[in-house]
């Protein structure tokens, strides 16, 4: 569905602003909680992914009058339906379809933020997020830099699905997420289950920074969990350490989790290898911390992601554990990732870096 420009700017005549003058705050977690356990108490409902990403959406217009969800289609749920229900419930005002425009759609998206409301723009398909580049890293990421503190866009949430979806081909399996991990002032988030995703994506919303998050549209539907119905936010600084272990850390983020998850039970079972698995869930900034204690640990390391070996995120982390765990290595700190080509469509099989390439890996880098 497509909307004329004229109507865009007649919508925006009605819609709830209120003046910002908020400076740079590096605290993003007000509610925010590091495990599952201090939700024991709270009501839960079993969600998928796709699910859990809608009822956040319903959580943050609920509690915000001044949120505003746009992105194409959304006004009819969006194509993998994840605003499903959510105009017939806040209005036409507050939840409405853009033009095919994703330039359009984050620099809307940006006024809106700097004008007070707590926009949260959707871009259909990661793949198509380049258009909006310029508006998010040369006026998203640097509005509170330039103006001082003055002024800023960081109640601004760029949604988007990302990564290989078993038929997606050259445009529609892309993980771009390293080309926004190079920009000071965003933040980059990546959740890996309905729970993470609730969670991530209401911190994300109310974080005073501009975030990207990034979802894994292989996952939206490919199992469920017991996901708290109440509000509650996950921490944007911490990753997770989903497992405990003692012989090499393995390191990813969004649906490579479960990748790496088979590939180390296979290592448990096969070789005895004691693996701590580590999600990141956010990517800038990433936990260094917690990395790099689980490497001087273990003394090695895998990292995998889907995105392109050159210039992924992996390099930053392979980068920034060989200096500071330099002394603590026992071998290569090993990366498993997709291919330097465009995606394909027929050999994607071929192309991801699936639980037996992982599996490898990790024996490598044991037997080195």
């Amino acid at each position: 569905m497509r909307m004329r420009s004229k109507q865009i700017l007649s919508l925006s005549m009605h819609l709830p602003l209120v003046s910002s003058s908020r400076a740079f705050s590096s605290k993003c977690f007000p509610r925010s909680i590091s495990s599952r356990t201090s939700e024991h108490h709270l009501e839960q409902k079993e969600m998928n992914l796709v699910g859990a990403i809608n009822n956040a959406l319903y959580i943050a217009l609920d509690t915000d009058p001044t949120a505003i969800l746009l992105g194409e289609d959304v006004g009819f749920g969006g194509v993998f339906r994840a605003a499903v229900d959510l105009q017939e419930k806040f209005g036409k005002s507050r939840v409405f379809n853009t033009p095919l425009c994703e330039q359009g759609i984050a620099g809307f998206a940006v006024g809106l933020a700097s004008e007070g409301s707590t926009a949260i723009a959707e871009i259909q398909f990661a793949d198509y997020i380049f258009p909006a580049f310029d508006q998010i890293v040369n006026e998203a990421a640097k509005y509170r830099f330039r103006s001082g503190g003055q002024f800023d866009c960081g109640k601004l949430t760029i949604r988007t699905p990302y990564g290989a979806v078993g038929h997606g081909g050259l445009y529609h399996s892309q993980s771009p997420e390293a080309y926004f991990t190079h920009t000071p002032g965003l933040r980059v988030i990546v959740p890996r289950s309905p729970y993470q995703a609730k969670g991530l994506l209401l911190s994300s919303i109310r974080c005073p920074d501009p975030v990207i998050f990034f979802e894994p549209k292989a996952l939206y539907r490919a199992a469920k969990e017991m996901v708290p119905v109440n509000d509650f936010e996950i921490s944007l600084y911490h990753a997770d350490v989903v497992m405990e272990g003692s012989d090499i850390t393995v390191i990813g983020y969004g649906a490579q989790l479960g990748v790496l998850e088979k590939a180390c039970k296979k290592a448990r079972e096969e070789l005895n290898i004691s693996t701590e698995i580590i999600d990141l869930r956010s990517l800038l900034p990433w936990d260094k911390e917690t990395v790099c204690k689980s490497v001087a640990k273990t003394g090695r390391c895998v990292i995998s992601h889907e995105a392109p070996l050159t210039s992924g995120f992996g390099a930053e982390l392979a980068a920034t554990i060989q200096k500071e765990c330099f002394l603590n290595l026992e071998a290569p700190i090993e990366r498993v990732c997709g291919y330097d080509t465009p995606f394909p469509l027929s050999h994607e099989k071929f192309y991801v870096p699936d639980y037996l390439k992982c599996f490898a890996a990790i024996r490598r880098c044991m037997q080195f």
